[in-house]
């Protein structure tokens, strides 16, 4: 059974950083192939996709809002996804998930499962 748990979250003000982390278990991301994310999802809005690794495709998409200022790395020896956040803004305020079997394709995500998220707050 597949099980997603973020964490990292927190406030920060306007141009701050903060990292997030997803630990992952029942895949590993040092040997299975996969297809991992991350989306965030603010009050009164749709969800938004932040970015989707897939292994077999060889491909990393960020969405447009995030992309050249958040980064995702993996570290297989823990099993954990981050992302990397910086020169947050107060839009970037909301409730962010990690996802498995996303898809991002032609400016259209997909998210088949995720986990309980994480609040970052951006201040002015």
């Amino acid at each position: 059974q597949v099980q997603l748990v973020e964490s990292g979250g927190g406030s920060v003000r306007s141009g701050g950083s903060l990292k997030l982390s997803c630990a992952v278990s029942g895949f590993s991301l040092g040997q299975d192939p996969y297809a991992i994310g991350w989306f965030r999802q603010a009050p009164g809005k749709e969800r938004e996709g932040v970015v989707c690794i897939n292994t077999e495709e060889k491909s990393t998409i960020f969405g447009d809002a995030v992309n050249g200022r958040f980064t995702v790395s993996i570290d297989a020896t823990k099993n954990t996804l981050h992302l990397q956040m910086t020169d947050l803004k107060p839009d970037d305020t909301a409730v962010y998930y990690c996802t498995g079997d996303c898809e991002a394709r032609g400016g259209r995500w997909l998210y088949d499962y995720w986990g309980q998220g994480t609040q970052v707050t951006v201040s002015s």
